[in-house]
């Protein structure tokens, strides 16, 4: 067992025990859980354990931050629950198509992040090397480091070929081939091209304009480069995986073992060259052209806005959803916008962790700040952010802020990302053109790191005030002043119950709002008091309220019934209508969606808690629309 066993333990024991987990994975910083039952799992003690940053619910993954040292981490927890390197993949698939979405493509990057990178930087260094004079592009060295750098993009079907068949729960070695496949020389539109002229064409005139090289039974197979790219074995891999499953039930068991990955090929490979694979290369190359296009009409606001939205993605893991694009720019491309957008997201955030340095009368946080900045420098965020910043919010806005920044003057410098390499300071030769070995890219990324940590410092430094400050100056403020207070009033008629015994670990832990649990005895729901609809859902679900006052109230009737998509509710009011307490909002058919097995619990929340002293509920078992609910004294 490792150095962090007894973290391991803990870990494992808080997220419901070993039989909780239905798998696990982990990136650069956390471990990515798929729970069977994620409320069994202890948020908030495993949030104030010593060794986790935070714990994070995305993309249908129960994710513990740890750090740098994740790795050793991952390793200590798959001893202490059992797990072997094929049970840690398995788990039932997240709901919902966005959620299914990043789970395939995290499940399908995340184990060859680390030689990713390796590969990269190594391209990377090898042009810089090349552009301060040390060796030419034909010495040996250059040879041999580009040819250790370059094979992973080179043969990215085989590896992705391997990791998606794992994914998808195929045989691994299954995947391997069929990446092999897709690289074979003979196949490839580069080679058939050069050995003479097309058959026919296929879509003449359109941008789908196909020479057709070889026939596969009658059939026309539309050839292309499949060397390099992403999206068409990890197709691929998913149609072999539900081949394989089908073929393992009909086939003896006596030749299961060559007959099945047999078939899966015999099959799967034909469709892939004749069908999947030409119109995936095609839907790559238009949502490729897409971001294209965006930074073709204006770099500035592209850049802009890849970097100020980074961070954000970082925080619930969706940044994985860019990574496939960014890849396929550059195969295709030879280059990628998207990566260039985002480089002075840390640096940004480098800086606002430093400024905040200085100002904090915290000391125990104080000393998180350094490992955070190193870590930043070097890439590496999620401590920066769960941390120090995100906790602080106004912080994170700054780097946020800085950011987008960065990556305005990527987008006015027209900088592009040759490879996917380093992060952090060690992602400035991403930056020079490998084939070319222009370097005029550094200069660019240099004056990012410049601005970004300029704009995040100065924001931080100048405009935000530590917690201790701030909390003097309040109790300043309330010393001098009379307490005021409000009332809401309920909208709904039902039994009340306390927030935590609700069945949403969300809005259980009070981070959304402070309030109660009303189970409605009447579908309909009016105002508490007298105010503006500022945020009526399409969904009809939920609304949001402002008080004249200025008290921010959200009702949110019943538990993910935003899958309705507003069956069984109605509304009569709009967003920004004028209202007033006790006028009818919005009215819910109970019985058709408690038929469709939606809980009713209905959340009740001020939602800018933190601008007053108390939030004070009321503890009767029922109330009745127009009862005093909460009191909120300011």
């Amino acid at each position: 067992m490792g150095k962090y066993e007894h973290l391991a333990k803990s870990i494992v024991k808080n997220i419901g025990g070993k039989e909780n987990i239905n798998g696990l994975t982990h990136c650069i910083t956390r471990l990515r859980f798929k729970l069977k039952d994620e409320s069994k799992a202890n948020d908030e003690i495993l949030k104030n354990m010593d060794g986790v940053v935070t714990v994070m619910k995305s993309g249908g993954q129960y994710q513990v931050v740890i750090g740098n040292h994740v790795p050793d981490v991952y390793a200590d927890v798959c001893k202490v629950a059992g797990l072997t390197e094929e049970s840690t993949t398995e788990g039932e698939a997240p709901k919902g198509v966005f959620n299914k979405f990043i789970d395939i493509i995290s499940g399908v990057f995340q184990p060859i992040l680390g030689v990713l990178c390796a590969a990269g930087m190594i391209k990377g260094f090898n042009a810089l090397f090349v552009a301060f004079g040390l060796y030419t592009a034909t010495d040996g060295v250059y040879v041999m480091l580009n040819a250790i750098g370059d094979s992973i993009f080179n043969f990215m079907p085989v590896i992705l070929g391997y990791t998606s068949a794992k994914k998808f729960g195929a045989k691994p070695f299954v995947g391997l081939l069929i990446g092999a496949a897709l690289c074979y020389p003979t196949i490839q539109l580069s080679a058939l091209s050069a050995a003479g002229e097309p058959l026919y064409t296929l879509f003449s005139g359109t941008m789908f304009e196909s020479p057709v090289y070889m026939t596969f039974l009658g059939l026309p197979v539309i050839s292309m480069n499949y060397v390099s790219t992403v999206v068409p074995v990890i197709l691929i891999a998913y149609l072999a995986a539900k081949l394989e499953k089908t073929f393992t039930k009909i086939i003896p068991d006596v030749v299961k073992t060559f007959v099945v990955p047999m078939l899966v090929l015999l099959v799967s490979l034909p469709i892939e060259f004749i069908v999947i694979g030409p119109i995936a290369t095609f839907a790559s190359n238009i949502v490729g052209g897409g971001f294209v296009a965006l930074f073709n009409f204006s770099p500035v606001i592209g850049g802009m806005l890849v970097g100020l939205l980074w961070l954000v993605l970082v925080i619930f893991g969706l940044h994985w959803g860019l990574v496939p694009i960014a890849m396929v720019n550059m195969m295709t491309l030879g280059n990628d916008s998207i990566l260039a957008g985002m480089f002075g997201s840390s640096f940004a955030l480098t800086a606002v962790v430093a400024a905040m340095y200085f100002k904090l009368k915290d000391k125990a946080t104080k000393e998180l700040c350094i490992p955070a900045i190193i870590s930043a420098f070097f890439g590496v965020t999620e401590p920066a952010i769960y941390g120090i910043t995100l906790p602080r919010k106004t912080p994170f806005i700054f780097a946020c802020i800085g950011s987008a920044a960065g990556g305005a003057v990527m987008g006015i410098m027209n900088a592009k990302s040759y490879v996917m390499g380093g992060l952090g300071i060690f992602g400035v030769p991403n930056f020079i053109n490998t084939a070319t070995g222009d370097a005029s890219g550094v200069i660019g990324a240099f004056i990012c790191i410049a601005v970004s940590m300029g704009v995040g410092f100065v924001l931080t430094f100048f405009f935000w005030k530590s917690d201790s400050v701030a909390e003097n100056e309040e109790s300043r403020k309330v010393s001098a002043t009379k307490l005021k207070k409000d009332i809401v009033y309920s909208p709904i008629k039902g039994e009340v119950k306390p927030l935590s015994e609700i069945k949403d670990d969300a809005f259980a832990s009070g981070v959304i709002g402070k309030g109660v649990v009303i189970v409605p005895k009447e579908g309909k729901v009016v105002a508490p008091f007298d105010g503006t609809i500022v945020t009526l859902f399409p969904t009809k679900h939920a609304i949001g309220i402002v008080s004249d006052s200025g008290c921010e109230l959200l009702v949110h009737i019943g538990l993910d019934t935003v899958q309705l998509e507003g069956k069984y509710f109605e509304s009569f009011v709009k967003q920004g209508d004028k209202v007033k307490k006790g006028q009818t909002l919005v009215t819910f058919d109970m019985e058709k969606i408690s038929n469709e097995g939606y809980c009713l619990e209905t959340p009740v929340l001020v939602t800018n808690y933190s601008d007053y002293i108390d939030v004070i509920e009321n503890t009767s078992k029922s109330i009745n629309s127009n009862q005093e609910l909460i009191t909120v004294l300011a």
